[in-house]
């Protein structure tokens, strides 16, 4: 080293990807939405919406902390580059973050979440068409009073989809839009049922996010009953799965129908018309390609289970004692009636005669005796039932209101659920460590709830314009299996900043800033981003 610019001690740190999360932040103006909702009421250095900032960096940091260990996630970052000149370690203390999220809960996170969504979107021309509605559950230890600053939502049991059935829980719910992007999110109690927080958040939907075109709300199979049919009557459009518990959707599953391809060579379709809960609305039948690959995998393995359990009842009904023969034959036609996909390889009604009385012993000449008949059978699939069954493998039935909806529009919408499906894979991805829920209040968990999904949010905005941006200029980065790519995943765009770091030296008065481990493509990523992202590397 050079005596004339001397390495500054400590000033070796970490700038990486949070540069870009900083960058996406300012650039959404998602700080000036909070700080005119919860305007900062004491003299902290930070307002709400710059220690916002700092919780979404922490949460896209790709490190295992804690809220009450924020000063030791920034330890190592460059934290006067990514939240303002002035600003330390210092200011980031467990009373300051906890006021703001004391702030948001005060304010409503779900009314706050969507003022910035509003205001977000208003600049972006992306268009959204439709909306895609799920929930899932986060489950938390320690206890909760369930009167205490619940702001509607209880701590409590309910049916866990991560499988931690000694932890109680509380239910997140979200909607995105058909690129994967958050526009709503509320909480709900741990025992609340899909079927009433789906509608809950359809209805809020509709009232908050106003949109001039036609929008579908879709949903799941759990959404799909009478009472939420009607409740939203036909002036809400509705895209969902229909239970296959139906017996309409049985029936029409199992129905010999002639199936038309779709524009995806994957699928064929049938439709059918059903005003289900007296709403007018389309019946698709769908046959998949690809799920019926998936469900021929276990199909013998249900065969197997279900003639074990034939097996069982055939046993059952071989120790039943009938009057005359005729019952026998009778008895053992009603049980094939009951396991069509089953037959007879043999059957033989046995004939036992016996004394009337139990005493013990072969009967005398002149002692009264009876004759009963029992049913001894062995069973087979019957190959033309099961070959039907088969066939019938890879249906399901999607349903709509909007009549005016072709099948081949109906199934490309429903397919992007997983939309939502990967948002909530997103939050409880161990990489992000977005969801490690420990607080006390449950005024502070809906808090950090929405924290969570703002998190996804500018994520999910962030990936969407750098593809676009790639898309439009006709370039390429280079995607993880080292190939070029136009869809990279911003999780890897991430990983390929993990080196970048800031420097500091001191020649005499003056102090030398140097940002390394910038590569050409690095420089292009933040070019097709825009320079509110390079200017957290320069």
């Amino acid at each position: 080293m050079s005596t004339s610019a001397d390495f500054i001690e400590g000033s070796n740190i970490s700038i990486g990807h949070l540069g870009i999360v900083a960058g996406a932040f300012d650039t959404l103006g998602i700080a000036g939405v909070i700080d005119r909702a919860i305007p900062k009421t004491r003299q902290h250095h930070l307002t709400h919406g710059d220690t916002v900032k700092a919780m979404v960096l922490n949460g896209l940091g790709f490190v295992e902390r804690r809220l009450y260990l924020y000063p030791e996630f920034f330890s190592d970052i460059a934290v006067d580059r990514l939240l303002g000149d002035g600003v330390t370690i210092d200011h980031l203390n467990d009373d300051v973050l906890g006021r703001t999220l004391d702030a948001i809960a005060a304010y409503g996170p779900t009314e706050l979440f969507n003022e910035i969504v509003a205001e977000c979107l208003l600049a972006s021309d992306y268009g959204t068409h439709c909306l895609h509605v799920d929930t899932t559950t986060f489950s938390v230890s320690g206890e909760y009073d369930a009167n205490f600053d619940s702001r509607d939502m209880t701590i409590t049991y309910g049916h866990p989809k991560d499988g931690r059935w000694d932890l109680k829980q509380f239910v997140l719910g979200m909607a995105t839009d058909q690129h994967g992007i958050p526009l709503f999110l509320q909480t709900f109690s741990g025992n609340e049922s899909d079927k009433k927080t789906l509608l809950t958040i359809i209805t809020q939907l509709t009232e908050n996010l106003q949109h001039p075109g036609k929008v579908y709300h879709i949903a799941d199979a759990a959404f799909y009953t009478a009472e939420n049919l009607a409740t939203l009557g036909t002036h809400t459009f509705w895209i969902s799965r229909v239970p296959a518990t139906l017996n309409e959707v049985k029936e029409l599953v199992a129905a010999d129908l002639s199936l038309q391809p779709c524009a995806d060579d994957r699928y064929q379709y049938a439709e059918h018309a059903s005003a289900y809960a007296g709403i007018p609305q389309k019946w698709v039948v769908y046959h998949s390609a690809p799920m019926q690959e998936r469900q021929e995998k276990t199909f013998e393995k249900r065969l197997e289970n279900d003639k074990k359990k034939a097996e069982t009842s055939l046993r059952k009904l071989g120790a039943r004692e009938f009057a005359c023969e005729p019952d026998a034959r009778i008895a053992a036609g009603k049980w094939l009636q009951e396991h069509p996909q089953f037959r007879f390889s043999s059957l033989d009604i046995r004939t036992t005669t016996r004394k009337k009385t139990k005493k013990r012993g072969r009967p005398k000449a002149d002692e009264p005796v009876e004759t009963v008949y029992t049913v001894s059978a062995e069973i087979e699939y019957n190959p033309g039932v099961v070959a039907e069954k088969r066939q019938k493998l890879g249906r399901f039935v999607l349903a709509t209101n909007d009549l005016e909806l072709s099948p081949d529009e109906l199934l490309e919408n429903y397919k992007e659920q997983g939309a939502v499906e990967r948002g909530f894979r997103f939050l409880k991805d161990p990489s992000f460590r977005v969801a490690e829920i420990f607080l006390k209040k449950p005024s502070r968990i809906q808090a950090l709830a929405m924290i969570m999904v703002l998190c996804l949010f500018v994520y999910a905005m962030t990936e969407f314009q750098l593809r676009r941006n790639l898309q439009e200029t006709g370039e390429t980065v280079t995607g993880q299996t080292k190939k070029q790519t136009q869809k990279p995943t911003l999780k890897w765009m991430f990983f390929r900043f993990r080196g970048v770091r800031e420097l500091r030296f001191r020649a005499e008065e003056a102090v030398t800033v140097i940002v390394t481990n910038m590569t050409q493509e690095l420089w292009k990523i933040l070019r097709l981003l825009g320079k509110e992202y390079e200017n957290y590397y320069l």
